[in-house]
């Protein structure tokens, strides 16, 4: 984890994207993929913190099946990092938190969408997202009961780094009850 924090912090510096962008693959509990992009909003040891609407697909597929996978791809310094293992819901007061933190109009958002299920117009989510506005008007917006963060704990996590004539080199790190093990692969 201290090797992806140096690279997601140089990956960072100067960055023509937003470098906490990572596709977020889940499964249902039939084994059936899916991925989207998500920001990552916190790394360290104990993993990668993103946020969501509990009553979405990814919150029902990690419901259903608590394991899912990163990725990271960085065009501009060449590297990508994948990683894999188990998700877990955070604790609220983290989420609160985090939340606290997001600009006023998100927090909004948060609960005017009914994240991933059918709407009949743009009107209508503009229309229930004044209506959540007027609510509060005057006051915090408090983090709704549907929404909050999750932590994927890696038990694997891959580093890629492009090379001249597709000679790229990968590095394959494992979680141990030691540490980590680490073995170069073929690209």
């Amino acid at each position: 984890m201290a090797r992806f924090a140096a690279l997601f912090d140089l990956a960072g510096r100067g960055a023509p994207y937003d470098h906490t962008a990572a596709s977020l693959a889940t499964a249902s509990v039939e084994g059936v993929p899916s991925v989207r992009v998500v920001l990552v909003r916190g790394v360290h040891e104990r993993g990668f913190v993103f946020f969501t609407n509990y009553d979405s697909q990814k919150g029902i597929e990690l419901a259903a099946n608590p394991v899912a996978s990163l990725c990271f791809y960085w065009p501009w310094i060449d590297e990508q990092v994948r990683a894999s293992g188990p998700v877990e819901r955070i604790d609220a007061a983290e989420s609160d938190a985090y939340f606290a933190a997001r600009p006023r109009g998100s927090q909004v958002g948060a609960w005017a969408s009914r994240q991933s299920a059918p709407l009949g117009s743009r009107a209508e989510l503009e229309e229930r997202w004044r209506e959540v506005e007027r609510r509060f008007e005057g006051r915090p917006v408090p983090r709704p009961p549907n929404w909050g963060g999750y932590r994927l704990s890696p038990t694997h996590v891959e580093f890629w780094k492009a090379g001249e004539f597709r000679l790229h080199d990968r590095w394959l790190y494992t979680r141990t009850d030691d540490g980590w093990s680490v073995v170069n692969l073929y690209p």
